[in-house]
């Protein structure tokens, strides 16, 4: 039994994992919360305590604990006042400020909402107050401001504090009451917190993890569905590119087949009669079937339309990579240092796309470093959610003249290389909306880098 449970516990906090939104929806979901719903509804409940605070029978007319407290609250009102006009300026240029300064306002109005609220709680009957409905609704709103984690947590929870902070001062207020102030104010006393406090907390506390379980759950199914759009998309992409390169071949070939026909009906025709003829009609045959080799070379390495997309883990397909080229059975002076961070979204690609970057990137490091060296394998994820791979070598390096071209197809500095190793990984990264750099100089090594996009669709082709 115990067996069966444990990992069910293990897996039960990664069910509560919420990937963070893009700055683009986290950006509309505060501006859409904060500063088209909240602060209206704001100034509404601002003009109503205005009112009370300048025309309500029971400020200033009872000189007693409570007078202290009102008296208290009006000048925090009028704090609050001025705290909310200077939070809610930066709202409206939210587009042209950092997403990060946007999201701390937003926690800051929040708590400010909440101390205040918990005063005007206080003084509008404590732990008896209708106000108490009203922290549920702020528990609400940070669930949508606030972006999923941590910090929406904690702020749900101290707003469920400030309620028990009311409710604590409540009592403490109503002890110290004389008996004529508590009828003059229909207050009932409350000597001991009990049940109805309890029962409350939990509403708040099951709203607060009610709130992050729904966003949850619909922020998977959100990347599920879009997970199965770029799927299909990506498959469809990789079809019409196979398909587009199948044409290409196909138009190709065949007007090459009919030169090289009429090339050996000419040379047959001529036969020896004119040597000089025959030679320029050899050539052409060489250089039709040097073409189709060609051709036969790029449809080969493509390979568009095999395979399927699939939901790749970097850190997997890294270090099969790694044996690939690296066996633990041979021996080698090569070190080869990984530097991987702790977590990455999945990609979406075919796996031989993406086994032959890497497998390509690290035989170019273990060719030009020869007998021995070292190789650092780094993959970070970067803040606008791309996945960035590099390999770098402290080989010889690349010279300058050669660094433009070291991409381009069957350009080669290796006495047996084919020249399309890298241009593979280019083709193969661009195929899925990424790049590929380098970084080298003579003596000092080099280094290329791949960067995926983690939600990019593949580029379109054109005919």
């Amino acid at each position: 039994m115990n067996l069966s449970r444990e990992p069910l516990l293990k897996r039960l906090p990664a069910l509560f994992e919420i990937p963070t939104p893009d700055a683009a929806r986290a950006r509309r979901r505060i501006e859409v919360m904060e500063r088209n719903l909240m602060l209206p509804v704001k100034l509404f409940f601002v003009g109503m305590i205005y009112y009370s605070f300048d025309y309500s029978p029971w400020v200033g007319q009872i000189s007693s604990a409570l007078d202290v407290t009102v008296v208290t609250v009006e000048l925090i009102f009028w704090f609050y006042i001025l705290i909310s006009v200077l939070l809610a300026v930066p709202l409206f240029a939210a587009d042209r400020l950092p997403l990060a300064l946007l999201q701390w306002i937003v926690v800051t109005t929040a708590l400010v909402d909440g101390l205040v609220l918990a005063a005007m709680t206080l003084i509008t009957g404590g732990m008896d107050s209708v106000l108490f409905w009203l922290f549920l609704g702020l528990i609400l709103r940070n669930a949508v401001s606030v972006p999923p984690g941590f910090s929406q947590i904690f702020l749900n929870f101290a707003t469920s504090l400030c309620y028990a902070l009311v409710v604590f001062m409540d009592v403490r207020i109503t002890a110290n009451l004389d008996e004529t102030t508590s009828r003059a104010l229909d207050l009932s006393a409350h000597d001991v917190i009990g049940e109805p406090f309890v029962l409350r907390m939990l509403v708040l506390w099951l709203t607060t993890i009610t709130c992050y379980g729904v966003q949850a759950f619909l922020e998977r199914q959100r990347l599920a569905e879009e997970e199965m759009v770029e799927f299909a998309a990506r498959e469809n992409q990789l079809q019409s590119a196979g398909r587009l390169a199948a044409e290409f071949a196909h138009q190709i070939k065949n007007p090459l087949a009919v030169i090289n026909n009429a090339a050996y009906s000419l040379r047959r025709a001529l036969g020896g009669a004119d040597i000089a003829a025959g030679q320029q009609i050899e050539i052409i045959q060489e250089e039709v079937a040097r073409a189709d080799r060609v051709i036969t070379q790029v449809m080969g390495y493509a390979q568009l339309s095999e395979g399927r997309v699939e939901k790749l883990d970097v850190i997997e397909k890294i270090n099969q990579s790694v044996e690939l080229v690296f066996p633990a059975a041979v021996p080698t002076g090569i070190k080869v240092t990984k530097k991987f961070a702790e977590h990455f979204p999945p990609l979406l690609m075919q796996r031989a796309h993406l086994s032959e970057i890497l497998v390509n990137l690290l035989q170019n490091a273990r060719d030009a470093l020869g007998a021995q060296g070292n190789i650092l394998i780094e993959a970070v994820v970067r803040r606008d959610h791309a996945i960035e791979i590099s390999v770098a070598d402290d080989g010889p390096g690349i010279a300058p003249d050669k660094l433009e071209r070291i991409f381009e197809a069957y350009f080669t500095t290796k006495e047996k290389g084919t020249g399309l190793g890298l241009a593979i990984v280019r083709h193969n990264a661009e195929l899925y909306g990424g790049s590929v750099r380098v970084d080298s100089a003579l003596g000092q090594g080099a280094k290329f880098t791949v960067v995926f996009p983690a939600k990019a669709l593949p580029k379109p082709f054109s005919k």
